[in-house]
């Protein structure tokens, strides 16, 4: 496996791969899978990408579910791309509420130097520079541009909220969903 971001896709969970829920997704039944989403991702995979979760999940923090809860919603993430050629490479998420003042909470990039450093990316003040970060909040967003990340924001999840609220990030490119990303970005890399 080559550890270069060249080759990296760092993804948002809720509202980009799975249903988001203003309640949280709680459990594995609750996990429910966005129409093409893993389509999508298997796309990504079959042409060489890697692909990274980047995720907030307080509900941890806040007692609505346990660790073995969240893995199993990953598991079965898991377990639905595999017969579509598809895979998650590694998955990072943040246990805290904002009051915790952690550093791995979106909109902070710790999440994103955990990423960069898993990557061997540590040679520079912008060292997710070009790397896709595809989400549906601006939190999303503004946690990967901190390290030089380039934004795309999807409509699916509170996208199109995001969108009619405005103050995107500069060159944020817009998707309907994960597949219309993937196949824009598959597009221009081609």
């Amino acid at each position: 496996m080559s550890t270069g971001l060249s080759k990296l896709i760092i993804l948002d969970r809720d509202g980009v791969i799975n249903e988001d829920r203003d309640d949280y997704v709680k459990s594995v039944d609750e996990w429910v899978a966005l129409p093409g989403s893993l389509e999508a991702i298997a796309l990504l995979n079959q042409a060489g990408y890697q692909i990274t979760i980047a995720t907030n999940q307080s509900g941890l923090s806040r007692g609505y579910f346990t660790i073995n809860d969240l893995h199993a919603m990953h598991s079965k993430m898991d377990k639905m791309l595999q017969p579509l050629g598809g895979h998650i490479d590694s998955i990072f998420f943040c246990p805290h509420v904002d009051s915790h003042g952690c550093d791995c909470r979106k909109p902070s990039p710790g999440l994103m130097k955990e990423i960069a450093l898993r990557y061997k990316r540590t040679d520079s003040t912008q060292p997710l520079l070009g790397v896709p970060i595809v989400g549906d909040s601006l939190r999303d967003l503004h946690a990967g541009i901190a390290l030089g990340a380039s934004p795309h924001l999807v409509l699916t999840g509170k996208g199109q909220k995001t969108l009619e609220k405005g103050g995107l990030p500069e060159g944020t490119q817009i998707h309907a969903d994960l597949m219309a990303f993937a196949n824009a970005f598959l597009e221009n890399k081609v």
